[in-house]
Order: C-alpha cells, then structure tokens, then sequence
C-alpha cells in the first residue's frame, strides 16, 4: 500500500493544492494532507483552521485524511506510516528549494521517497499568499479558492 504525505502550510489552501490533492488521490491508496503548525511563517489563520478548511476543500475525497502537525517532517511521516513525501512544483524557482528538501529528508527517512507533481497549467500561478493579499485588499479570489475558504478569509479581512 502507498500512503502519501502531502505536507504544507496550508494558509489559506488553494485550488492549486486541491488539484495536486485530487490527483493523489487517483494515485495512491491513502493521502495524508499534513498542515503543519509553521509559527515561523506568521500564519493569516490558526492550524485548527487550515486543519478544518483543508478538510471542507477534500471532504468528497474518502481516501484523503488531514491532520495538523508541528513535528520534524521525517519524524511525522514516520509516525502517519507514510512511504512517500509529495510536494508541488509550481516554476522553476520552487525546484532549488525543494530538490534540498527532498535531499534533506532522504538523509533523516531514508525508507521515504519524495515525489514532485506539477500543478494544471490553469493553477500554476495562484500561491497561498497571493490569495491572502489580494482577498486582504478587497479583490475577488473565488476562481482560487474552495468557497468555505473564500468565507472565511472575507471573514478574517473584515473592515
């Protein structure tokens, strides 16, 4: 059996980490969204929140489970018995980064592969914080996000 990690921020979740999401889901038997804590990152909502909203946006997925963590990653895979690390890839710019990553979490779980996917070309270029900025300015992010997500980011930049 295949069960893939699929770790992020998720702040807020996008429709490019939902369609990364959906296509796991075809590929593997078990699909781990794993919504890391990342105080580092100033995160906009709470885990409970990314936690929640990630589980509104995959809800119709049975074999898609999510969970929050603020582990090392290697240790949390470890833990979620996964054998697989997924992690997306939307430019070029995002392969340096990823590539030491993958090298890094080879050394700390050596039984664990990492797998890059491309998101579909008409998601390429939403990110989590482009949707923040643009929600937290008052423009129009529903081709981008779930509508729960949408909510509760017109929620959270209320003026």
């Amino acid at each position: 059996m295949n069960r893939v990690l699929y770790p992020g921020t998720f702040d807020p979740i996008t429709q490019g980490h939902g369609d990364l999401i959906e296509r796991a889901s075809k590929l593997f038997d078990s699909v781990v969204i794993a919504v890391a804590a990342n105080p580092k990152k100033n995160p906009l909502f709470p885990l409970e929140q990314r936690v929640e909203l990630a589980r509104e946006v995959t809800r119709h997925l049975p074999n898609v489970e999510v969970v929050g963590f603020s582990t090392l990653l290697a240790h949390f895979v470890k833990e979620q018995q996964a054998n697989i690390i997924l992690r997306g890839l939307r430019a070029v710019s995002d392969f340096e980064y990823e590539f030491q990553l993958a090298n890094m979490n080879r050394q700390l779980a050596p039984d664990v592969e990492s797998l890059f996917l491309t998101p579909s070309e008409h998601y390429s270029y939403i990110s989590s914080t482009l949707v923040r900025e643009i929600a937290n300015l008052g423009g129009d992010i529903t081709k981008f996000v779930h509508p729960a997500v949408a909510r509760a980011l017109a929620q959270r930049f209320k003026r």
